[in-house]
């Protein structure tokens, strides 16, 4: 610390209600430009080998639980509701009250077609979720050549 710089100390209840904001957990979505058709991509959004692909580094299916596997660290989500070419649901099991969807969406007038990942993330963690995330969708983007 410099000189100039002065130490403040906050008293625990400021200190307290500053973490809780901090790392309060922040609905979040992102949207991805894909090239690929609805009919192509719902394989990879909603199989556990396409999902393996591009979004964890395995998966596992029992029943409507699936296993999202990551370096050595597994996360599970039921599989809440789907609808053919469009989306995917999965309710995390460990997070309650939060969920992931991967929406297809095509634009009427230009064709593109976009993928929308709407997930939960501590506010303070927002940024290092969307790197992750670009990463996922480049690898997807190579795997399909969109």
């Amino acid at each position: 610390m410099r000189k100039s710089e002065k130490s403040i100390l906050l008293p625990d209840f400021l200190t307290k209600h500053k973490m809780n904001v901090t790392t309060e957990r922040k609905k979040f979505a992102f949207e991805y430009i894909i090239n690929a058709s609805p009919e192509f991509l719902y394989t990879y959004i909603s199989t556990a080998s396409g999902l393996a692909g591009w979004f964890a580094d395995d998966v596992k299916i029992n029943g409507d639980i699936y296993t999202f596997m990551w370096e050595g660290s597994e996360e599970k989500a039921r599989l809440v509701n789907k609808r053919m070419n469009k989306f995917v649901k999965f309710q995390w099991l460990a997070r309650e009250g939060e969920y992931m969807t991967i929406e297809i969406n095509m634009d009427d007038l230009t064709g593109d077609v976009a993928l929308v990942i709407t997930d939960f993330e501590n506010e303070n963690e927002l940024h290092e979720a969307r790197m992750i995330y670009d990463v996922s969708l480049d690898r997807l983007k190579q795997m399909i050549g969109g």
